[in-house]
């Protein structure tokens, strides 16, 4: 079973599938010393599947990465613009939407093209990221105005990972309250 997780870049959905990747029914074995970046509050563990990086996001390659069991959560930037075609596939699809402006600057923040996991060289400069941030976006958008019907929205970790039917990560009683930080989530079942 999958977790398919997008946002664009700088939209804080590293965070939000960070605070549900600790879950006993998650597959954590994806999670690498070189698949890890951590600056200040930033901290993006396991991997990504989108063009440029280890793996593509092509379906075939949502494995590789991992030897373990439990759901994989599988992230890709891309799969924003792939939403009709992968909700057929019958996995939940995380969504995290925040403003082109916000995102681009938290993703300048975060590091940019000068973080070492993962790999946004393909990207080639801000110009080119700011475009795919704006596409990656209004798609998100779209297809959750297009299957409103079938889309919920989280406050926050607790209620993500039930409608996930994952337990809880031991999170010490830290609670990932979205609106709080400035993340709108949206779940696609």
């Amino acid at each position: 079973m999958y977790i398919l997780f997008t946002g664009a870049p700088g939209s804080k959905w590293s965070s939000v599938a960070k605070n549900i990747y600790r879950s006993p029914d998650v597959d954590q074995s994806d999670s690498t010393s070189e698949r890890t970046y951590t600056k200040g509050v930033v901290r993006h563990v396991g991997s990504y599947f989108d063009p440029g990086m280890e793996f593509r996001n092509t379906r075939d390659n949502w494995d590789l990465p991992f030897s373990g069991s439990g759901k994989r959560i599988i992230k890709s930037h891309t799969f924003a613009h792939e939403l009709d075609e992968l909700c057929t596939l019958g996995y939940p699809i995380v969504m995290v939407y925040r403003n082109d402006i916000e995102c681009l600057k938290w993703w300048t923040d975060a590091g940019g093209f000068n973080i070492s996991y993962p790999d946004y060289s393909y990207f080639k400069d801000q110009d080119i990221m700011w475009s795919n941030i704006q596409s990656e976006n209004s798609d998100i958008m779209q297809f959750i105005k297009n299957n409103q019907d079938r889309v919920t929205c989280p406050a926050d970790n607790v209620d993500l990972c039930r409608a996930l039917n994952i337990r809880l990560p031991d999170t010490k009683g830290r609670i990932h309250n979205y609106e709080q930080n400035d993340i709108k989530v949206y779940l696609y079942k």
